[in-house]
């Protein structure tokens, strides 16, 4: 081996000894208050947090409609191209680890002048041509860390990508099993007011025939009317209410808007329990708090990679090739060409421009920071708003229960005592108005109750994500396996959750 060859190695191999160090903080997680307990101290239930919750449900629409979302929904898609890009920017990232290889090819046709001091190459007429072939290196020894931090600020950004794809398809799945128990809501009032209408239209008749033979007034006629009237304009309002979310659920499903299929009625779908555990260890899980702390660590790496421009940068050039006048030799000869380099650079006066790029990454860190404990605080209140919205909606909806009860016992009585000449109409109209609001008002509530229970789900996260995912389309490859690897270890992964096992089937 040639003496300046050794030499060149010797320098790579005591800068690639060098690289090993990376200037900047090394991220630590921050310490976050979190409360012990909850401000409503649910019942706890079984541990349902790492289950697909919807199939408590016991509805196969339901289960059916949510598998299609996680497989077409375009928000999802969105999501997961998200992640590509991220992926895409890590692989070129890394890259920078390792020496660029090239090559090149040149081709001539020259003139010598005849009075040229120079002679032409040997057997040449005053035109010739020339060959040239060559293959060369590049490669940029990280002497301080600034790519190793580079590579983890990318890393990070592509975990933190990836559980924005998870926070969307939690969101997804909550949303097509909100519309849904809205739809069946729907359905269910459309079905009293129909059947409303129905009796008042009986009603309005009996009391029509009766003007005619002179038993009531045509006052009572008229309260009968305007009572059937109200029911029959509240179903145009409620149709167009039913529409309105199967087109909502069909985007969901991403499909043209079109019609939706039931199942269970919203009176026998099962409620699912609510799953139990301290904040800490289920706030952690949300996608959008492993989200925001991949973006604390990602502004963490950019000030080491900042901080690292104050340093020499080292590189190593290389190249080795051949130059002919023919064609069939261009390769071996008979001239041959090589080159090796080394080269240390770094900023001397800078007049403030890694000093600014520094500023901006520390105050992008402390952005960060606060947006992370933002989202926890947040998270925090999601949950407790969500655990105090279902257990006050479950009393309302009892409240609620009640008092359709009362309300039609009263207007059976109202409607007995009319008949046997006791009461006026007006009694009879009271009642069954004031039935005919509060079944209404009952299905809303009832309604209230489940959809605070998916609110729950949603608000913790949980495992059931990772069990979700499972039914999407095959998500992009692990990011190990969709990039080089670095020459020494890369940053750690986020904190993961122990995958739940399946459901039964």
């Amino acid at each position: 081996m040639k003496p300046r060859f050794r030499k060149l190695l010797s320098v790579a191999v005591l800068a690639a000894a060098l690289a090993g160090c990376a200037v900047g903080p090394d991220y630590s997680r921050p310490a976050v208050d979190m409360p012990e307990t909850w401000r409503v101290d649910y019942p706890q239930a079984a541990e349902l947090s790492n289950l697909r919750w919807w199939e408590a449900f016991q509805d196969p629409v339901l289960d059916g409609l949510i598998e299609t979302a996680l497989r077409e929904n375009h928000d999802l898609r969105i999501a997961a191209a998200r992640v590509e890009q991220y992926l895409g920017q890590l692989s070129t990232t890394r890259s920078q680890f390792f020496p660029q290889l090239g090559y090149g090819l040149d081709f001539s046709h020259n003139k010598m002048s005849e009075r040229s001091i120079s002679a032409p190459p040997a057997g040449s007429a005053l035109w010739y041509k020339q060959y040239q072939g060559s293959i060369s290196a590049d490669w940029q020894i990280d002497l301080f860390g600034r790519v190793r931090r580079q590579s983890e600020a990318a890393q990070a950004r592509v975990y933190a990508s990836e559980e924005g794809r998870r926070g969307t398809l939690l969101t997804v799945v909550a949303s097509v099993a909100s519309g849904y128990v809205s739809l069946r809501a729907l359905d269910r009032k459309l079905e009293i007011a129909r059947a409303t209408a129905t009796n008042y239209e009986g009603s309005l008749k009996i009391f029509q025939a009766r003007y005619k033979g002179g038993v009531v007034s045509q006052v009572e006629v008229a309260q009968v009317e305007s009572q059937y009237q109200q029911a029959v304009a509240a179903i145009p309002s409620l149709e167009r209410q039913v529409a309105a979310q199967e087109n909502l659920i069909s985007v969901l499903l991403g499909r043209a808007p079109g019609p939706i299929p039931r199942g269970r009625t919203i009176e026998t779908l099962v409620l699912p329990q609510v799953p139990p555990g301290l904040p800490s260890s289920l706030i952690e899980r949300r996608p959008d708090v492993l989200a925001a702390e991949q973006n604390l660590v990602a502004a963490n790496a950019n000030i080491g990679a900042a901080r690292a421009l104050y340093f020499p940068t080292l590189s190593l050039t290389g190249m080795i090739g051949s130059v002919s006048t023919a064609l069939s030799s261009f390769m071996t000869g008979p001239a041959g060409v090589a080159m090796a380099a080394a080269s240390l650079s770094g900023p001397i006066f800078t007049f403030g421009n890694i000093e600014g790029q520094v500023r901006a990454a520390e105050g992008g860190e402390q952005e960060a920071l606060a947006k992370y404990q933002q989202t926890i605080l947040v998270a925090l209140r999601e949950t407790n708003d969500a655990l105090t919205g279902a257990k006050k909606a479950g009393e309302i909806y009892e409240a609620q229960a009640r008092r359709v009860a009362v309300l039609r016992d009263y207007a059976r009585l109202a409607r007995l005592r009319f008949e046997n000449g006791a009461a006026s109409y007006l009694e009879v109209y009271s009642a069954e108005n004031d039935l005919f609001n509060a079944e209404l008002t009952a299905v809303d509530s009832g309604a209230d109750r489940i959809l605070e229970l998916v609110a729950i789900y949603k608000a913790l996260g949980g495992g059931w994500v990772a069990e979700a995912d499972r039914l999407t389309k095959p998500a992009v490859p692990p990011a190990d396996a969709a990039v080089p690897a670095a020459p020494a270890a890369a940053p750690a992964a986020p904190t993961e959750v122990a995958t739940a096992e399946a459901p039964p089937s």
